[in-house]
């Protein structure tokens, strides 16, 4: 039975975005434990612990409410009105000083430019408050005319130069392709960030060490200037042969992608190429880059420098390494200098590879280019939680709370940022990895974009039924978001599936973030709960038939997705009963594509398979809604059968290190890619309807 929560805790809760009930659905309200919004306003530096310290604690913040000017950061919408609340309701006859991001200082909140500056608000009695001001653009511009393009983790995508794994090398010749031959509009990526080391890695590209900073791993190693200098050319050509016969068991003999040893491979032919001294020019932009990343480069190369001596948990290191700001730390980042330097280049080599995939895309013809995807949150062990230990909260973790599909909740090991710390700080460390992302991103996809608004925090060590909310400020969220991404001119695609709190589509749409719509979803949950009509569908999104967390489309109509997971003992219920479900939501979908006459052959006459031809015709379903972006999962071009991700699974299926594949499981280049008639085929009928 559930503590009952008490009115102190519930009002001291509400005072700090703490929530004490959620509801998974209309018409039901669960209420949080007395424990879980007690450690979550614990990691909020707020002690509830005791029904004294409760009442201490709630009489100090209300206090604290009744004698602030200002909150730490306003936001002012610009051509929205007169203003923010916050300012709005300052008492008559306050001053306010505005010093702006340009080095302005101004008396009017009028004809403010965007960006984010600092007001100083001095009342009539005396008293005084400082804040961080964010000025930005009502919404994000739509989209110039509809596009299509391809979805893809990109160390699926070997090419005849890889090195066992996709690279970024990969990517620019598929946007180019893409770009130019198949007309496409964008290429989408998995995130790129930074992993945390040590053998065997996580595969994971959710779970990193850093989203502020790529990961090396992904380097084309020969199109490093340098490379052609090394002074040991036997050495990386004795390198290049062992990575000729890494691929080679991944694309001829069935291996799995086995990230550990191409970084292994990589990281000794990068140490070579780092021996070779830069030309003046690119020792200036190296520098530049040096300048401009500052403190947050410096903190990132210096936790990968200790993590080779200590190991990847910052957590185990010796206590003077725990705080990056120590004595200690500064003593250890001058002793490992060169490996901090050696980091520091790494990162600077991926940014200029990104930079030029991007560059290639548009060259290309691409209005958007390559859509980047930024993870929930960071790993706790990891160079990011290293580095913000003040900004992330303590002892909790990201998590989803039980619903109809997971009636256990989900705990992602992510720690969470806390709001509190993100006001003060202006949302300093958000700005930062969004102005690095946006740096080579065309559009950014946002996974999970309902933690701009909410979290669900989850105790380390209790279950994720113990869980609870945590609001964050979302309209300061959003406006540092559509500030940025206006500055770069990209768009901001939202990860908005499963549950979703009423409203937060609407405030999403309202600034211009598109949505995401994958077709199996979308029914008429409000009616008859059948497959929903093109013409039903939003506009503001990006439509896809599957996406790296679901079957292939090839699997879903083949009912193999069921088999699978029947075989890997994942289902809660009996085979046959799951295969009868399966079969009729596959069923109602193509009575459907029938009826709206899609399911016709292209490209293969009368010799093309049935199973290629729904492929097709979910295509020209997706064609036929108003999304103003429409996507292509790579592997459904070939027919590929295996998920990438199975969610509910870690060591039963090879989750992020599989190839692209065939129908047959035969794993296909980049190079056989751009010669398949079945995704020629394909991508005809996008090109002739879209």
């Amino acid at each position: 039975m559930t503590e009952p929560l008490g009115e102190d805790l519930t009002r001291l809760a509400a005072l700090h975005g703490v929530a004490v009930s959620f509801r998974p659905s209309p018409d039901r309200t669960v209420t949080a434990s007395a424990a879980a919004v007690t450690r979550a306003l614990a990691a909020l530096g707020v002690d509830a612990g005791t029904p004294e310290a409760t009442r201490a604690a709630l009489a100090a913040r209300e206090r604290e409410l009744a004698g602030r000017l200002l909150p730490p950061t306003v936001v002012r919408w610009s051509g929205g009105g007169d203003g923010p609340d916050a300012l709005a309701d300052l008492p008559e006859g306050t001053r306010l000083l505005i010093e702006t991001e340009q080095g302005e200082t101004r008396a009017s909140l009028a004809q403010l430019p965007p960006g984010v500056h600092t007001v100083t608000a001095t009342a009539p009695d005396g008293r005084t408050a400082r804040a961080h001001l964010v000025v930005a653009p009502p919404r994000l511009p739509t989209p110039a005319g509809r596009s299509y393009g391809l979805l893809v983790q990109l160390y699926s995508l070997l090419s005849g130069r890889s090195w066992g794994m996709g690279d970024l090398g990969d990517l620019a010749e598929l946007a180019g392709w893409a770009g130019r031959a198949l007309g496409a509009g964008f290429v989408q990526v998995n995130p790129l960030h930074a992993a945390v080391p040590g053998a065997p890695t996580d595969p994971s590209p959710y779970r990193p060490s850093s989203r502020r900073f790529p990961d090396p791993v992904h380097l084309r190693i020969e199109d490093v200037p340098e490379f052609a200098y090394v002074t040991d050319p036997e050495r990386l050509r004795e390198l290049r042969e062992r990575a000729a016969r890494l691929r080679e068991t991944v694309l001829g003999k069935g291996a799995l992608i086995d990230r550990d040893a191409v970084w292994e491979l990589k990281r000794e032919a990068l140490e070579l190429i780092a021996a070779v001294p830069l030309g003046p020019g690119r020792r200036a932009a190296y520098c530049d880059f040096l300048a401009r990343e500052g403190q947050s480069l410096e903190d990132h190369a210096t936790w990968c420098a200790l993590a080779e001596v200590h190991g990847s948990d910052w957590h185990r290191w010796p206590q003077g390494l725990r705080d990056p700001r120590s004595a200690d730390t500064a003593r250890a980042r001058l002793e490992l200098m060169d490996r901090v330097d050696l980091h520091s280049r790494l990162a600077w080599l991926t940014d200029t590879q990104l930079t030029a995939a991007q560059r290639t895309a548009r060259e290309a013809g691409m209005p958007l280019g390559i859509v980047h995807d930024l993870a929930v949150g960071v790993h706790p062990g990891g160079a990011d939680a290293w580095a913000q230990q003040d900004h992330l909260a303590a002892g909790m973790s990201v998590g989803a709370p039980p619903d109809a599909f997971n009636a256990r909740g989900q705990d992602w090991g992510l720690p969470p940022w806390r709001p509190d710390r993100l006001a003060e700080s202006g949302y300093a460390p958000y700005r930062r990895l969004l102005r690095a992302l946006f740096r080579y991103a065309g559009a950014l996809r946002i996974d999970h974009v309902m933690g701009l608004f909410r979290l669900w925090w989850v105790p380390q060590g209790e279950p994720p039924t113990e869980g609870t909310y945590v609001r964050y400020d979302a309209e300061a969220m959003l406006a540092l978001l559509v500030l940025e991404a206006s500055r770069a001119g990209a768009v901001v695609i939202g990860e908005d599936l499963g549950t979703v709190e009423p409203g937060v589509r609407e405030a999403l749409r309202e600034r211009g973030v598109l949505g995401t719509s994958v077709l199996w979803f979308e029914r008429d949950w409000d009616g008859d709960g059948r497959p929903l009509a093109p013409d039903a569908w939003r506009a503001d999104c990006l439509a896809t038939a599957t996406t790296h967390d679901l079957p292939s489309t090839a699997a879903r109509l083949t009912g193999e997705h069921v088999e699978l997971r029947d075989r890997l003992e994942l289902l809660n219920r009996p085979v046959e009963e799951e295969r009868a479900e399966a079969a009729a939501d596959t069923g109602e979908w193509l009575d459907l594509l029938s009826r709206l006459d899609l399911l016709q052959g292209t490209g293969g006459g009368a010799d093309t398979s049935s199973e290629e031809a729904e492929i097709q015709a979910v295509h020209r379903f997706l064609l036929r809604t108003p999304a103003r972006m429409i996507g292509v999962w790579l592997p459904d071009a070939v027919g590929d059968r295996r998920p990438q991700n199975l969610p509910g699974t870690w060591d039963q299926y090879p989750n992020w290190r599989l190839p692209i594949a065939d129908a047959e499981g035969r794993p296909v280049t980049l190079e056989e890619l751009a010669a398949s008639p079945r995704l020629h085929a394909l991508m005809e009928v996008l090109r002739e309807e879209g």
